[in-house]
């Protein structure tokens, strides 16, 4: 038995006693309060910026699209900024004569999934959605209409657009809407990868076309005389229009072509005036 005085000193341990824990370690942890510079938040400046770009952004994401992704149908839908300054990508549906043809604007073309997820429609379906394009320019002879008779290479004109242009893609640079309600464009058809031919030049080349003679509402967009030194070489090599028909051409009854296209229609108008 231990004496009194020792009540005090500290008694040997006991293996079945367990280590008291320190208080401080039982109670429980307050979570850790983020401090300022944790903490995430605009300032007024930053808040108005990203206000602004993102209005920006959203505002020209609907320019970009009402340019250049949205479709023109008809001649009607062209605004005035779609003349003179820009050109548009499309499909032709229908030729109509030996220099005009029906246009279906694809916008964006085959990046768009134009000719292969986005179909172009035909016959019936086409109507109200096409314009009505002149080759600017040029004028290719008259096919047989309104009781007149066929211009000689008229029929070869518009063979030849027809396999040049018809059920394929071209690019268009529309100038102005003339009294038809037709858009005077100059077009391209594209060569190899790269290179573009302007399809009323090559007209004139291969004699199926002249120089436009009217004087009124004429549009060249800026290749008058490229087209004319054409004409002339055309001339001067005598191919298409120009050519002068052989002797079995003339037992045949082919007569020469030496009348281009304005001065028929000057002579028809004048028959057609002295009918009446």
């Amino acid at each position: 038995m231990p004496w009194r005085f020792w009540a005090t000193a500290a008694s040997p341990p006991d293996d079945k006693e367990q280590p008291r824990q320190n208080e401080s370690s039982i109670l429980p942890i307050p979570a850790e309060t983020p401090s300022k510079k944790d903490t995430f938040s605009f300032t007024p400046f930053q808040t108005v910026a990203l206000s602004v770009v993102c209005t920006g952004t959203a505002l020209g994401l609907i320019r970009v699209y009402k340019s250049h992704l949205r479709r023109i149908p008809t001649v009607d839908h062209l605004k005035p900024n779609h003349f003179r300054n820009r050109s548009l990508y499309g499909y032709v549906t229908r030729v109509g004569d030996g220099d005009n043809f029906h246009f279906f604007h694809t916008p964006g073309g085959k990046w768009t999934g134009w000719g292969w997820m986005r179909a172009v429609g035909k016959g019936k379906e086409l109507k109200g959605k096409t314009w009505h394009v002149r080759l600017a320019g040029i004028d290719a002879p008259e096919m047989a209409h309104f009781g007149r008779p066929e211009q000689p290479f008229g029929k070869e004109a518009l063979e030849w657009l027809k396999g040049s242009v018809l059920h394929k893609y071209v690019r268009v640079r529309p100038w102005r809407r003339d009294q038809y309600d037709r858009v005077v464009c100059t077009v391209y058809k594209r060569k190899w990868l790269v290179g573009k031919t302007d399809v009323g030049l090559e007209m004139i080349k291969r004699g199926l076309a002249t120089v436009y003679e009217a004087k009124f509402g004429s549009e060249f967009g800026g290749k008058k005389e490229v087209y004319k030194q054409a004409e002339e070489e055309a001339k001067r090599r005598k191919i298409g229009m120009w050519q002068k028909p052989g002797l079995l051409g003339k037992l045949m009854g082919k007569k020469e072509s030496s009348e281009t296209p304005r001065e028929y229609k000057t002579r028809m108008n004048a028959q057609e005036d002295a009918a009446k």
